[in-house]
């Protein structure tokens, strides 16, 4: 009997609608998808729309169909937050019970003083909540001459570490970031994230060597019992980061959306089972974040040019789930952080009728589908097809 395999792409971001507890995160009214079709005067996505995304959100140029060719709903978050780590833990049957701790107005006195002490620097720059394109506007000059980290959060619980990949180098920041995460472990910050940079006076770009470091999850999840029976698990983007390493046996880095893309069609071809757990994190880091709804809805036009190619490599048996982690409305004006939103689901395989999926009670109800897939079981959620 052939081995199956599961295909999981998580469009990092793409919420389909506030959740009923939004107003707790000060996010009522958004709606990542609807929201950038709206800006954007229309998506241009005809293979989500024959997969049946408008039937989980209408909106300019993603309409229902009748007979869609994928089963679709969408999730609720059970988590308390609405973090990367917390969206794709519970997706694989490990919720978060209390949020992460986050220090919106920047980091005390005795993490930031431990840190430059372990990390052999006189200060930071920053410290304080910032968009991180605009804080290297503000203090890149100041780090190209001083060599200072600069140190920032938002209203995620991160702690990102910038520095220029020509004056610090690439590998003295992951060491600087690697100090960080042991320092903010005992204050359950979720996120330490490299940001390297290049460019001059002023002009500069983040780098794909980016690296975060993560808690690990606080229970095993369905990735751990997976691999711990002998399955298969490829992590694509960041999904190695996400889980500090944890329940993979392979993982696999890339720059960008359009890479990714690329590499999970290249793997895909090659695995004879198992499970592709993909992270496409431009959507928000690159559009989300930085509230453009007119890169966000290209973006989305992009994937959809590149998912019929890895539909094409499915066989019989295969089953391809696409959701997202959490919303990142670009509309969303309060702040440029994560919004909380319902995530999208959709579940396609070669030769199945799609069917309405209803609200789901949880992002759990993936991880459960998954491992049954394998002849295992996941009490978290409910199975979804």
């Amino acid at each position: 009997m052939k081995t199956p395999r599961a295909i999981i792409i998580v469009l990092d971001g793409v919420g389909v609608g506030s959740l009923p507890d939004a107003g707790r995160f000060g996010d009522e009214g958004t709606n990542t998808l609807l929201h950038t079709a709206q800006a954007a005067g229309s998506l241009t996505t005809p293979t989500l729309v024959e997969l049946g995304l408008g039937n989980i959100q209408v909106a300019p140029g993603l309409p229902r169909v009748s007979s869609p060719k994928a089963s679709f709903g969408r999730m609720r978050e059970r988590s308390a937050d609405k973090d990367t780590q917390s969206g794709h833990w519970e997706m694989m049957g490990c919720p978060l019970p209390r949020p992460f701790t986050h220090f919106d107005h920047g980091f005390p006195p005795e993490i930031i003083d431990r840190f430059c002490k372990e990390a052999g620097v006189a200060r930071v720059l920053g410290n304080k909540p910032a968009s991180g394109t605009e804080i290297l506007k503000e203090l890149g000059p100041e780090h190209e001459r001083t060599g200072l980290p600069i140190v920032y959060t938002s209203g995620d619980s991160v702690f990102q570490i910038a520095a220029h990949e020509e004056i610090v180098g690439v590998e003295k920041l992951y060491q600087w970031s690697g100090i960080a995460r042991h320092i903010l472990d005992p204050y359950r910050v979720g996120r330490v994230i490299a940001r390297p940079f290049v460019g001059t006076g002023g002009n500069y770009k983040r780098t794909f060597n980016r690296k975060d470091y993560s808690m690990p999850p606080p229970a095993p999840t369905v990735l751990d019992e997976l691999k711990e029976a002998g399955v298969r698990v490829v992590g694509i983007g960041k999904i190695e980061d996400i889980f500090a390493g944890r329940g993979l046996t392979e993982s696999i880095h890339t720059e960008g959306n359009r890479d990714g893309m690329r590499r999970s069609i290249e793997k895909l071809k090659m695995m004879d089972g198992g499970v592709l757990f993909i992270n496409l994190v431009d959507f928000d880091s690159q559009y989300g974040h930085r509230r453009d709804p007119i890169g966000m809805a290209r973006a989305l036009a992009e994937f959809d040019e590149d998912l019929p190619a890895l539909m094409a490599a499915m066989e019989p048996g295969d089953k391809l789930f696409i959701t997202a982690d959490h919303g990142n409305d670009p509309t969303f004006t309060k702040t440029t952080d994560h919004t909380r939103e319902y995530a999208p689901i959709l579940i396609y395989e070669k030769g199945a009728a799609g069917r309405d999926l209803g609200e789901r009670e949880s992002f759990c109800d993936v991880g459960s589908t998954v491992i049954e897939m394998f002849g295992l079981h996941c009490s978290a959620g409910k199975k979804l097809a």
